[in-house]
């Protein structure tokens, strides 16, 4: 054959290969996630396990930057580099793309930094640089990471969702997405003393989904909004950042995003609140702390409402002791007012003596005692702020913040002196009254807006609110180490960076059954190890579905009233005879089973797709299901066991129900409302 045909032949060959080596070059691959990258600087995320449609169809405009008058999306991918680093993450690569825009005279270069991690397989972060090489100024008003249409496969619903803002609507935090779907999930504040949040979404079909987010250690003022049009056939998701005030990028000059991550997730959001918790813990958040204290049952005197008496609260802990609940809480309603936390002297007119001796008397019959709090409120014309009057959090206009359940004001969590008297009340409350623990209650302590009147700038308050619950939480600590602290900002998505600074997390004012199960899955999957109280019962479905609160693993809780000598003022929480048949029992099998301590299997079950709604805890190598549905008659599973023969035991009725194999058995059940059992080894 001739020479140059042989050649010719080697080359055309060989053109193939080459083409896809440089192609490969565009491609991350991590886990079961991969994104790609085009000459566009256009990007493409492929979840590699996904069975139907791809969760993204094409090529699209992921990052950019938002500018008047128009966003400036298209560059020119000029060049990629690969290195492996270090991160506090541990040891993975880097890859970074440089591109160019260059039109009518603005010159834009925007530089891709992907990072991979060795044992974070499935996730990837990214930060983006733009830097203004043109010649003049260029407004910008904002910057977006992560913008992807994620196609429908067909199910009903279209998807399912984490979103993890705050607002007083103390909407779901795990919501069906459908056409005509939009929320923005803004980080900030969205009412007066509603925010904050946990800065993930996470969006999923039946077949797989993705979760996208920042990963930063302090709040951050981000939105992540969620839309799917009328007519569309795929939602839209994104990680979008605004500026307010158009800011000028000067020539020569940069703006830098947040670092955000993607990851792919098979089934719920559960993995990928886990993953996000690990990546942030490992970063320098504190994980919260694992104390034995914080999963003994507790009673709660707000049955009796701020009008309670201290004859009241002795008078019902005989009956407490004797269901066998460890914890008494004095709720909102002993102090002068908030901010002025004296003892209110119609109450305790033995003023701190009284106080004392009332904690004395729960230890006495052997139980703990922990005291409800509003740190960060004020009340108007409270002696607190006459003598403070510069430690209001004010804004922009030199106005007080609302908080509305109390008609208080923010406090600044960033004013010394507010810092001092909180760790002066502490000690008070720890040391002086003898409680052994703390409840911090209240909507406004999730997030604070920018303060005008503290710090550097405004946005000083927004980052160091974690550090304002540290001081709490390392005060009480300090005096006792077991004492137990709980965070409970009342109807918000929790925010990471301050449940940190606790070790009892709450399902926090539910206004349903469904809410305390939803809860208790995310900080399962945010905070392993850490406490989950399921609120008072008497907040869930009927107010009596102990089931929701045991099958998943919280600790139980309730607010009764008893009144031994009649005169019974409100009837909305009395024990009932009744009731207290149903109260005991559960109680009784909450502290011989504990399964509070359990580890909860939150990957075996998709909490949207699954029917009947299923939950599964491991103890003790033993395995117990939870299954709720308002009506079920048909086959179950029972996912995650070993390959041998088990017996499933109700053992709320105490009946065997029938034998399945491992590792996924299938029964057929007949319920209303829930069937709690264990699966016991033959």
């Amino acid at each position: 054959m001739n020479t140059s045909k042989l050649l010719k032949i080697h080359v055309l060959l060989l053109l193939p290969v080459l083409l896809w080596s440089c192609n490969q070059e565009n491609i991350v691959r991590t886990g079961d996630l991969e994104f790609e990258v085009n000459e566009k600087m256009q990007t493409k995320v492929v979840h590699l396990q996904a069975s139907q449609e791809p969760l993204v169809a094409e090529f699209s405009n992921s990052e950019y930057l938002i500018t008047d008058p128009k966003a400036i999306k298209e560059f020119q991918l000029i060049s990629t580099h690969t290195s492996s680093v270090g991160t506090p993450n541990g040891p993975g690569k880097l890859y970074e793309f440089v591109g160019k825009y260059n039109e009518a005279g603005v010159a834009i270069k925007k530089i891709l930094k992907v990072y991979t991690y060795q044992q974070h397989p499935g996730l990837l972060t990214l930060k983006v640089t733009y830097v203004n090489e043109g010649e003049r100024s260029l407004p910008v008003s904002g910057w977006v990471n992560h913008e992807y249409a994620i196609q429908s496969a067909g199910d009903s619903p279209a998807f399912w969702s984490f979103q993890g803002s705050s607002s007083e609507a103390r909407a779901d935090w795990v919501l069906a997405v459908n056409p005509g779907f939009s929320q923005e999930n803004y980080m900030g504040m969205n009412d007066s003393d509603y925010g904050g949040g946990v800065p993930v979404t996470s969006l999923w079909r039946k077949d797989g989904g993705i979760a996208i987010g920042h990963c930063d250690t302090i709040p951050r003022l981000v939105s992540l909004p969620v839309e799917m049009g009328e007519e569309d056939h795929s939602a839209v998701i994104k990680v979008k950042k605004e500026l307010g005030e158009a800011t000028s990028l000067v020539a020569g000059d940069t703006i830098e995003t947040l670092e955000t991550f993607i990851m792919a997730q098979k089934g719920d959001y559960f993995s990928s609140l886990r993953k996000y918790g690990d990546l942030i813990y490992e970063r320098g958040v504190p994980q919260p702390d694992d104390e034995s204290w914080a999963y003994e049952a507790m009673w709660c005197a707000w049955g009796y409402g701020r009008d309670f008496t201290v004859e009241e609260i002795i008078n019902t802990l005989p009956k407490v002791k004797e269901m066998g609940i460890k914890w008494a809480v004095v709720d909102d309603g002993f102090q002068q007012a908030e901010g002025d936390w004296e003892l209110n002297p119609k109450k305790f007119p033995g003023g701190d003596k009284q106080m004392k001796d009332l904690v004395d008397k729960i230890h006495d019959m052997g139980m703990k005692a922990q005291i409800w709090w509003a740190p960060l409120a004020a009340d108007p014309g409270t002696n607190f702020l006459k003598n403070n009057p510069n430690t209001l959090l004010l804004s922009e206009k030199g106005e007080p913040r609302h908080i509305t359940w109390w008609d208080s004001y923010y406090l600044s969590p960033i004013d010394p002196a507010v810092i001092q008297a909180t760790k002066n009340q502490v000690v008070k409350f720890m040391t002086e009254y003898g409680f052994d623990g703390l409840k911090l209650d209240g909507q406004h302590m999730n997030a604070v807006p920018p303060d005008y009147a503290h710090g550097r700038n405004p946005l000083e308050a927004v980052h160091q609110l974690p550090a304002f619950f540290k001081e709490i939480y390392h005060t009480a600590r300090g005096i006792n180490p077991n004492s137990v602290i709980q965070y409970c900002p009342c109807g918000t998505c929790v925010s990471p960076f301050n449940l940190a600074h606790s070790n009892q997390a709450v399902a926090s004012d539910p206004e349903s059954s469904w809410q305390i199960r939803l809860k208790g899955k995310t900080i399962k999957a945010l905070a392993p190890g850490l406490a989950y109280f399921g609120d008072h019962v008497e907040l869930s479905d009927g107010g009596d579905d102990f089931a929701t609160s045991f099958g998943i693993g919280a600790v139980l809780g309730t607010k009764f009233t008893w009144y031994p000598n009649g005169n019974v003022r409100d009837t909305s929480s009395l024990l009932t005879p009744e009731k207290e048949v149903v109260w005991k029992r559960w109680f009784d099998l909450y502290n011989r089973m504990m399964l509070s301590r359990g580890n909860y299997l939150g990957e075996l079950y998709d909490i949207g797709y699954d029917k009947p709604e299923t939950h599964a805890i491991e103890k003790n190598q033993q395995f117990y299901y939870a299954f709720y549905a308002d009506v079920w008659n048909g086959e179950v599973e029972f996912r995650g066991l070993e390959a041998r023969k088990y017996m499933i035991y109700d053992y709320v009725n105490e009946k065997e129900l029938g034998e399945v194999e491992g590792p996924t058995g299938h029964l057929n059940l007949a319920f209303k409302g829930h069937c709690l059992v264990e699966a016991r080894p033959l």
